[in-house]
């Protein structure tokens, strides 16, 4: 299983963890929620609202949207929230959704619960009756779209959720509030999307939530089963781009011109000391890669540019800001040093990292153990990345992982999220109802 969780890919950025044992450690393992009988009648809502929520998956796989672009998904959620009595603001952050239900049991909390609504430029590769065959433009190229991270399956499971608890409001203490957000993958542009931009244009607003949770389905754990941990959950996600220019010159010829090439080639190089000898990372761990060096169209010239592009991953605020600060230090001292010049811009829309509520997370915790047993697993952390933190870092969050991997198929050979063959059994998407269903109850003292 620790293979297969390194397999997996969300920005969601590459979900990727190592699960442990719930009882791997003492005090991993909490005790059970007591249950109530209002748990019993949230199942047995849950299980009569099963099949539509299947139903709306495969309608939703088989019509992905982009990011900024998920103006069907979004009618088809705002028509079934508002059916069901809930207030509903259409349009924010471009095509995502915010929807308010207010309890009728009396006094209690707002508890937000987030569903990311975008699919990915992935042309799918799944035999299934409802598999995907649009296609679309992405950065300039005709594309597939597929819903290869899953989130088709958090609308479904966030609309059968919205259509138990209007059936349960007059029982329910406080205030439900929906998140369905647009573009958590990102958008092709430098723009504010996404939950940031949910949150810039008042998405947690009238009425604030006290708390918010967020799931992501994914293969790399079997279905049944929940991964969760408190603090750290998710790594902080920042694109830089580095611009290295010299001086063109003939190849034969090297010390007529400055080679951008050579420079960026030590710049990687030292780089990669960032982290193995300044992060201490026992303490907190940071990964610094360059994924993309371009340089040159001929064998026997050198280039007037170069261009690399990487990504940093980090848990901490502060170690977020001192390695992007070392990132350019390094870079331009080695191209000055070598009569070059090195310029690097990061991504305005890199995502802080998720750490789920320490009181949050242990006031969850015994709920999924009484939902899930030894299979409410506790986790490591995760150096995947996702834009749930805008909204956790401003109210207390939970995020967890629910596993959509059948019986009989090793983790380990599933094709991971973001796969062209990426694949969900749909059981899963009961355990992530349920546990939806079960925290709110909890959180609110439903009766």
């Amino acid at each position: 299983m620790r293979r297969a969780l390194l397999k997996g890919a969300c920005a969601c950025a590459g979900l990727a963890f190592l699960p442990r044992a719930a009882a791997a450690q003492a005090g991993d393992s909490p005790a059970p929620a007591p249950a109530r009988p209002v748990h019993d009648v949230l199942d047995a809502a849950a299980r009569e609202v099963e099949a539509a929520m299947i139903a709306w998956r495969r309608d939703i796989h088989a019509n992905p949207e982009l990011g900024d672009e998920e103006h069907r998904t979004a009618a088809l959620v705002a028509k079934h929230l508002r059916g069901l009595g809930y207030e509903v603001r259409e349009g924010v952050a471009r095509t995502g959704i915010v929807a308010v239900l207010k309890g009728g049991g009396g006094p209690g909390p707002v508890v937000a619960l987030r569903a990311d609504m975008d699919a990915l430029p992935v042309t799918e590769e799944v035999d299934l009756p409802f598999a995907s065959k649009v296609r679309t433009e992405w950065g300039g190229q005709q594309v597939g779209v597929m819903h290869a991270c899953g989130h088709d399956c958090h609308v479904a499971i966030l609309m059968a959720a919205a259509q138990v608890l209007a059936g349960q409001r007059a029982r329910l203490p406080g205030t439900v509030k929906l998140l369905f957000q647009p573009a958590e993958e990102g958008v092709p542009r430098d723009a504010a999307a996404g939950a940031r931009l949910m949150v810039e244009e008042g998405a947690l607003g009238d009425p604030r939530p006290d708390l918010v949770f967020g799931l992501h389905v994914i293969s790399a754990l079997p279905t049944g089963t929940i991964g969760y941990r408190p603090g750290p959950t998710l790594a902080a996600s920042d694109r830089f781009t580095l611009r290295v220019t010299g001086r063109q010159t003939h190849g034969a010829m090297p010390w007529n011109g400055v080679d951008p090439i050579v420079i960026g080639s030590a710049i990687v190089t030292a780089l990669q000391t960032v982290v193995s000898r300044e992060t201490d990372i026992v303490r907190s761990p940071a990964v610094l890669s360059v994924g993309i060096f371009r340089g040159g169209v001929r064998n026997n010239i050198i280039p007037q540019t170069a261009e690399l592009e990487g990504t940093l991953r980090t848990f901490g605020e502060a170690q977020r800001a001192r390695i992007r600060r070392r990132v350019g230090e390094i870079a331009e001292s080695i191209a000055s040093g070598m009569n070059g010049k090195a310029e690097i811009a990061w991504d305005r829309n890199g995502y802080p990292p998720v750490e789920n509520d320490a009181g949050l997370t242990a006031r969850s915790a015994p709920t999924l153990a009484r939902l899930l047993g030894d299979k409410a697993m506790r986790i490591d952390p995760v150096m995947a990345s996702e834009d749930f933190s805008y909204f956790s870092r401003e109210v207390p969050g939970f995020y967890y992982f629910v596993g959509i991997t059948p019986p009989g198929t090793d983790p380990a050979t599933a094709a991971p999220n973001h796969s062209p063959r990426f694949r969900v059994d749909e059981a899963g998407l009961m355990t992530g109802l349920r546990a939806t269903l079960h925290l709110v109850a909890d959180a609110t003292g439903m009766a």
